[in-house]
């Protein structure tokens, strides 16, 4: 195993001397920073194991500095040591991950079995993850397109991250699948998930599902409450349906993500929380900001990440492959394990346009292991449980009452999600398969609110 790399932050030369010289002998590769600015440099040129980061700094705080570098994904472990720091700064430095606080002045030794057991913690932390890896935590996000190998590399960088995400999809795509996945593949794993459908709760109700509330707060609010983001310290909360958040709420929600504080109904007392937040939706929230249905600055603080999921038109290829795992399951669930689809019916399934996208699908499948009375299902069984004499091969454009402006709109941006999906996102690629000049294809997507790579 190659040797630990460390970083150790310190403004007293003397210091930053006896331990580099400490841990060289301990065999550890090291560097040393006199400064917030130096260290800053450093851990964003290179790749660090660990960092013991002094509190009080002329150029600034290592707290703060611990903060910033956390804000832009940086996860190195960190320990702090300070001669005079208060207990506010170091309640602040653990919930931003620091794994241990050492006083001045410093025991060599101290410092020395603190360094070895948090390399153990991160050796371990790491081990974890490639197990999870190997167990596959892409497992329920079926599919070898290029959309999807895509959409999961773009999940594994952004779970790195600690930044709050925002994955949009149509209907069905499978939006709380990939907020799990997120969460599975993330340094939150072993905490709570915590999930949330902000359409489903009754306006007067959503304050206090997220935020708690105390005893006595309302009629009915007999005991106190932890709210969502409480419980979801140390973790994730899985917001479904945002864009269907009420506007006053979305004030709230605004200044818990920019604070991390947060205070229950009927209490007066904030109190930080840990959490990082995706949030979903099927909405164009681009165009709800225009209307005045969604805060312009909660978009822009949700959509840090974008994740914009493909709809199963955009990957026809993975329909074989997610109806034979939904077959299996729902061979499984229904007691009937003799049951298989006929090539013609995989066919005519690949056909079809799949307006309810993968979710369609998977009760689809389910419907014809439970009705189908042979054990082979049939591309007539597949015709009549979609309940047309024919398999569609695209959805209806044509809507009464509808502008014909709205209509082209919604017929352009179904085929530039197509074609962005198809081509993994990339711009370029895209714009030459269409035809299109490049400036007119970003032109246009951005119109539409959709991104490309």
């Amino acid at each position: 195993m190659s040797r630990a790399h460390i970083l150790v932050l310190d403004d007293e030369v003397a210091i930053l001397s006896t331990l580099k010289k400490a841990l060289t002998l301990e065999g550890y590769s090291v560097d040393v920073a006199g400064g917030v600015g130096v260290a800053l440099e450093r851990l964003r040129r290179g790749s660090y194991d660990l960092m013991i980061l002094d509190v009080a700094l002329p150029d600034g705080d290592g707290v703060d500095l611990l903060e910033q570098l956390r804000r832009e994904g940086n996860d190195t472990a960190a320990i702090m040591m300070s001669g005079h720091a208060t207990i506010d700064a170091a309640v602040r430095a653990t919930r931003l991950g620091a794994l241990d606080f050492l006083e001045k002045p410093l025991s060599t030794d101290r410092l020395l079995l603190v360094v070895d057991n948090t390399l153990r913690l991160v050796r371990a932390e790491a081990e974890a993850r490639e197990l999870k890896a190997s167990a596959g935590y892409f497992d329920e996000l079926v599919g070898e397109s290029h959309a999807m190998r895509a959409l999961r590399e773009q999940i594994e960088r952004a779970a790195r991250s600690q930044a709050d995400i925002l994955v949009t999809g149509e209907r069905g795509t499978g939006k709380e699948l990939v907020a799990r996945a997120l969460h599975r593949a993330s340094s939150r794993s072993l905490g709570p998930l915590e999930k949330l459908n902000c359409a489903a709760v009754p306006k007067d109700l959503i304050e206090s599902e997220l935020f708690g509330h105390e005893a006595g707060a309302f009629t009915g609010a007999t005991k106190l409450r932890r709210g969502k983001f409480e419980r979801a310290s140390l973790g994730t909360l899985f917001l479904d349906e945002v864009g269907d958040m009420p506007l006053a709420m979305q004030a709230k929600l605004l200044r818990v993500l920019q604070e991390r504080e947060v205070e229950r109904v009927g209490g007066s007392e904030t109190f930080q929380v840990d959490v990082r937040v995706v949030a979903a939706t099927n909405r164009d929230l681009t165009r709800a900001c225009e209307e005045g249905e969604f805060r312009p600055d909660l978009y822009d603080r949700l959509n840090v990440v974008p994740l914009a999921l493909p709809p199963l038109r955009a990957r026809r290829e993975d329909i074989p492959l997610l109806a034979t795992r939904f077959l299996e399951a729902a061979r499984r669930t229904h007691d009937r394990p003799g049951v298989t689809l006929a090539p013609a019916a995989l066919e005519g399934l690949t056909s079809h346009a799949f307006p309810g996208n993968v979710r369609e699908l998977k009760n689809l499948i389910e419907r014809l292991v439970i009705l189908s009375p042979d054990d082979t299902i049939s591309e007539g069984d597949v015709k009549r449980a979609l309940g047309a004499g024919a398999l569609p091969r695209a959805a209806g454009l044509y809507r009464p009452d509808v502008p014909f402006r709205v209509l082209v709109e919604e017929a352009e941006r179904t085929i530039l999600e197509e074609a962005l999906a198809h081509h993994g996102g990339q711009m370029t690629a895209t714009s030459r398969a269409l035809g299109l000049e490049r400036s007119h294809l970003y032109k246009k997507a951005k119109a539409l609110g959709l991104r490309g790579e």
